[in-house]
């Protein structure tokens, strides 16, 4: 095990990694930029390190300044954790050419599964189910309206290098595909720095499903079986359960079956996600990969028994699995939700500003993840998710009744947040009985109370 690590990331995933480290006996080192300077959290590191201004290219996003720190501090391991650099490939060949070694893949498998046209080849090859498509990349016109009249319509443009609801859009004729085309690869050019697109058939209502993978150094790959990840806004998540409520035993064989057969052909280690697109028949599609650590991957812990965290950094570290298979068991049901500083009756506008009240729930069953406090200043420069309530129970409906109270419980302002969203959903008769999609929010939501 490694003696010293450094945390290029913060709030609350810095603050989750942190623990694990005081847990397993890691010095942890964590940096910061000058808007999170009075971070409560970074007084839990045993060293934090300032690296530059509020802006993320300024900080969490600079290489050069989290290398230097990582060299100042000693450090053995980088962990990178979600969003920022987690999964930048050129980040983590710079860790390891620095021997820094980047707690995630390694650098192939993340070429490999990271872009979304290549992973779809290697899909392919496993005989795992993809959605009918183009071919590689849409460049022309002309080549989009050929792959969607060949497919039939409704279509979605995907970014390559995409994620987060950037650079997509559905078109659902020609005329539509067109202007959305050259949208598509300008917003992927913004974001990412690619404008690389491709087409694919677009399932109307179906349901996100993803399976949480683990893989070590020694070719030993295992799953802990799925999340459902339908409730969205925008194409971003804002509640996550496991297991999914509608899929049988065998749709759940089969899909976690495939995501440990595409990990295991890319020499996949550490954590990562392969997600599904799963439609009204029980039929799955690969969608994509995350090759690091997810937000919600709580929810897996909680019904699985299994530190993720803990894992990454002994998988890093080159210690083998030392679960089989067998070994890991559904226990109950765990619910997600996000809690963000937005105003859901806006169009989820973020909410910067002071917590002056914050006091999360807590009792039997409920677990919250979160850097926040009393006071906090919630600044505009990074995610709006001030933290994630967590609840595990029995049953499905035992988890939906916790979370209720749980949700009642809270109490965070002036901010706006989506605590009052969450309250709703959990009392919506389509929620409870498993009747969602990725697009059932925006179909249906009313403003919240």
């Amino acid at each position: 095990m490694f003696s010293r690590i450094l945390i290029a990331n913060r709030g609350e995933i810095a603050l989750r990694i942190i623990r694990a480290c005081r847990e397993l006996g890691v010095e942890s080192i964590a940096v910061f930029s000058e808007a999170d300077r009075d971070a409560n959290y970074l007084k839990l590191a045993d060293q934090a390190i300032c690296i530059g201004g509020g802006p993320a290219a300024e900080s969490y996003l600079n290489i050069p300044r989290i290398i230097s720190a990582a060299e100042i501090a000693d450090v053995q391991a980088i962990h990178p954790g979600y969003g920022f650099l987690s999964e930048n490939a050129h980040f983590a060949e710079i860790c390891r050419s620095c021997k820094i070694e980047f707690i995630g893949p390694s650098v192939e498998s993340m070429k490999m599964l990271g872009a979304k046209l290549a992973s779809k080849e290697l899909a392919k090859k496993c005989k795992v189910p993809l959605t009918p498509g183009s071919d590689g990349p849409v460049t022309t016109e002309k080549q989009a309206v050929d792959v969607a009249q060949r497919i039939g319509y409704p279509v979605i443009i995907k970014a390559s290098a995409g994620g987060g609801g950037r650079g997509m859009r559905v078109a659902h004729n020609d005329i539509s595909l067109k202007s959305s085309l050259k949208a598509a690869q300008s917003e992927a050019e913004a974001a990412f720095k690619d404008s690389t697109v491709f087409i694919e058939k677009y399932h109307e209502e179906p349901r996100h499903v993803e399976v949480q993978i683990l893989g070590d150094k020694h070719g030993h790959v295992i799953h802990l079986f799925e999340r459902d990840c339908s409730v969205q806004r925008r194409h971003q998540k804002l509640i996550e359960e496991s297991p999914c409520p509608v899929i049988n035993e065998q749709t759940r064989k089969d899909l976690c079956e495939a995501a440990v057969r595409l990990a295991r052909e890319a020499g996949y280690y550490s954590a990562a996600t392969v997600e599904f697109i799963v439609d009204k028949q029980n039929r799955f599609y690969f969608l994509e990969v995350n090759t690091r650590i997810q937000v919600e991957h709580p929810v897996t812990e909680m019904v699985t028994g299994q530190d993720l965290i803990h894992w990454q950094l002994r998988i890093a570290s080159g210690e083998k699995l030392s679960l089989a298979q067998d070994d890991i068991h559904l226990n109950g049901a765990a619910i997600e939700c996000r809690i963000n500083a937005e105003d859901p009756d806006r169009n989820f506008i973020p909410c910067p500003g002071t917590l002056d009240e914050f006091v999360p729930p807590g009792g039997p069953g409920v677990r919250f993840d979160s850097h926040a406090y009393q006071n906090y200043r919630i600044g505009p420069n990074y995610d709006s998710m001030i933290g994630k309530l967590i609840v595990h129970r029995p049953t499905r409906a035992a988890a939906i009744s916790t979370m209720r109270r749980a949700l009642d419980e809270f109490r965070a302002g002036p901010v706006k947040t989506t605590i009052s969203l969450h309250r709703q959903i959990m009392r919506d008769k389509d929620f409870i009985n498993a009747r969602v999609d990725t697009g059932w929010l925006e179909r249906t939501r009313t403003p919240a109370k």
